[in-house]
């Protein structure tokens, strides 16, 4: 092997090669994860495990022309085509016993018992697979410097708490479809922007969620790959064609619409039919209760505000001096008419939410307020498209889209913890911003699970990660050797606002036990869900703060 002559940490460097002694194997942990999963079978699974026995039925039963049509049961087909040929792929691989559980009977309500649950969870178990696989390869192909940090990281990504509540729990196939977006990041920090493209066009293809990251996408391709400055010189308006880079875009749009073509050409007939189902606007601003975002916020002021008039109605008559209908109902009487009458977002039905004093929002208005911050968030971009540069505009694109869209629901935040993920290795300073949006995030997620026999898992879980991973992180992320911009108060802001995230989860539980024995408790049955969702929606928003204020203007974090 040769003689030793260097150490850095754990890592011993040889004569002639540079060899790690350690073995950075995620093996260990899928082995250990999964019997974990494999106990979590018989337990608790959402409405979304029926809507993917319906989508395996569909797709199995039907011909491909009537897969967006089909709607006997109200869990229609709504995701893109390549997640159709998913679900039709898995459903070729239904046992007899299953078939017969009901499995892939089309139904308004599905029927079926623990075959169908040992399949379905089996499914999710094995698709997530990809995901080891892929963040193995990124450790593997990692400097010597960097195996550290980017193994704890990718560890952190793999038993993460989110993936295991919605998937594992809850019910979806979130690890198998991130493994192909965190694939198309890895491309891009090998500068392999061909394949690139092709993988973030085959996730698009897979879950459109993914379109909220497109813009960071389509500028770092369009810069570092397509556009060519290092000779540019401005002298007449045909210089513009020459820093066009014809072959690469050429390649480029002939990969991503050749998958975009095999994804929906055999449905082009009914392109506008698969469309609505992709994008229902028709389902109100926020999900059955408020995901922790921007709507969150102004959805609890629209209550304190209707609560204050409703009880004091000097306040009501105060800020009519200021603002006149129709800004504001014109008595109290249309306040209460306005209660009584409409879906005003505490009632937890999935439908259009009215609010009582403050202006309605239109989806024309969360998408400006998204598309605005996406570009401020891509124009860094064109002028350093560095891998560091690319992850910082990902990781705002998905925040804009989680703070602002319509319709967002709470498991949207892994769009954003995902991303951040590979860029909190690089400088410490991005820790506490980190650290905000992961424990808000997934705290966040706990409400997905409401049985109370769920609530020690959830919870021992984060916790045990959150330990774990936090003090890890710390650890192996890098001290910037540039003058540090830590602001004192955003600090100790975060870690009294993490510390405070257990009394209040222990609380709401306490509280949602005991409303069986109390009237005003039952009374008020989604004020829990209210906490939870204001409270996790001022840490993500501390976070998005944060992370901004960094990528806008502490250059040297970036260089």
């Amino acid at each position: 092997m040769g003689k030793a002559i260097k150490a850095e940490g754990n890592a011993t460097k040889y004569d002639g090669n540079t060899k790690d002694i350690r073995k950075f194997s995620l093996w260990n942990f899928w082995v250990c994860s999964t019997a974990l999963k494999l106990l979590l079978i018989p337990g608790y699974f959402s409405t979304d495990f029926d809507v993917h026995r319906n989508w395996l039925a569909i797709t199995n039963k039907l011909p491909m022309k009537d897969w967006y049509v089909e709607a006997t049961s109200q869990w229609t087909l709504d995701y893109p085509p390549f997640f159709a040929y998913f679900e039709w792929f898995l459903s070729q691989f239904v046992p007899g016993v299953v078939k017969k559980d009901g499995c892939l009977d089309i139904v308004e309500v599905g029927q079926f018992g623990m075959p169908t649950i040992i399949f379905q969870r089996l499914t999710v178990i094995f698709s997530e697979i990809l995901l080891f696989v892929v963040l193995q390869i990124y450790i593997n192909k990692s400097n010597i410097s960097e195996k550290s940090a980017n193994f704890v990281m990718a560890s952190s990504i793999v038993l993460s708490p989110g993936f295991l509540i919605i998937d594992h729990i809850h019910f979806q196939y979130n690890g198998f479809l991130f493994a192909i977006l965190i694939a198309s990041i890895i491309a891009v920090k090998h500068q392999n922007y061909l394949l690139c493209g092709a993988l973030f066009t085959t996730a698009l293809c897979f879950k459109h969620i993914f379109l909220y990251l497109a813009p960071s996408f389509f500028v770092l391709l369009l810069r570092a790959y397509v556009l060519d400055f290092s000779n540019f010189k401005f002298k007449s308006y045909i210089d513009l064609i020459n820093i066009v880079r014809w072959s690469h875009l050429f390649k480029l749009a002939g990969v991503v619409l050749s998958i975009f073509a095999i994804c929906f050409m055999p449905f082009i007939s009914m392109m506008p039919q698969l469309l609505s189902r992709l994008f229902p606007f028709s389902r109100g601003l926020t999900h059955a209760y408020w995901a922790p975002n921007f709507w969150a916020v102004y959805s609890f002021l629209d209550k304190v505000l209707t609560i204050m008039m409703l009880k004091l109605p000097y306040v009501h008559k105060f800020i009519s001096n200021f603002i006149a209908p129709p800004l504001i109902p014109s008595s109290i009487d249309e306040i209460r008419e306005r209660v009584a009458h409409n879906n005003v977002g505490t009632r937890g039905l999935v439908q259009d939410v009215y609010f009582v004093i403050l202006p309605q929002i239109q989806p024309k208005l969360t998408f400006m307020l998204t598309l605005f911050y996406q570009i401020l968030a891509v124009i860094p971009v064109l002028f350093n498209p560095s891998f560091k540069r690319f992850i910082g505009s990902l990781t705002l694109c998905g925040f804009a889209s989680f703070l602002f869209g319509w319709h967002v629901h709470e498991k949207a935040i892994m769009l954003v913890i995902i991303p951040f993920s590979f860029l909190v290795t690089s400088d410490r300073r991005l820790l506490t911003p980190f650290r905000l949006v992961v424990a808000a995030g997934y705290v966040s997620l706990f409400p997905l699970l409401h049985e109370s026999q769920d609530f020690l898992i959830k919870v021992l879980y984060t916790l045990v990660w959150g330990i774990i991973y936090f003090f890890a992180l710390r650890q192996t992320t890098k001290v910037s050797s540039s003058v540090q911009r830590r602001v004192f108060f955003f600090d100790r802001f975060a870690m009294a606002y993490i510390a405070l995230l257990a009394p209040l989860v222990i609380t709401i539980q306490l509280l949602d036990v005991m409303k069986w024995k109390y009237a005003l408790l039952q009374k008020f049955e989604f004020a829990g869900l209210m906490v939870y969702s204001i409270y996790c929606a001022i840490g993500i928003l501390s976070s998005w703060m944060g992370l901004s204020w960094l990528y806008n203007f502490d250059e040297p974090l970036w260089l």
